[in-house]
């Protein structure tokens, strides 16, 4: 398997605390991280799509989200609350100029 050698470098408080997650998890280090990366890109698409499917057929209802948070055995949100959304860099949020 190929793969792509990356250097970087992080916080040595959150340096430290990863570590422990990978040995936790029995992963190397350089496992855990690029589970961890793949997570991330997929928590960007899954936005991403959110953002369309609600700019489409307009902000989800209450029900919804307590239906999607039972699926994922999740506390519902309370009843009025919106989540917040973080836009991903380079993304314009509605009404801003380009």
């Amino acid at each position: 398997m190929s793969v792509d050698r990356i250097t970087m470098g992080m916080d040595p408080e959150l340096g430290a605390a990863v570590r422990d997650a990978a040995k936790q998890a029995g992963m190397s280090l350089s496992a855990w991280l690029s589970e961890a990366a793949a997570d991330k890109l997929r928590n960007q698409l899954l936005g991403a799509a959110l953002d369309a499917w609600q700019e489409e057929d307009g902000p989800f209802t209450p029900e919804e989200l307590a239906e999607a948070a039972a699926t994922l055995g999740l506390e519902a949100p309370p009843s009025g609350h919106r989540p917040s959304r973080r836009r991903s860099e380079g993304r314009r949020s509605q009404g801003s100029a380009a």
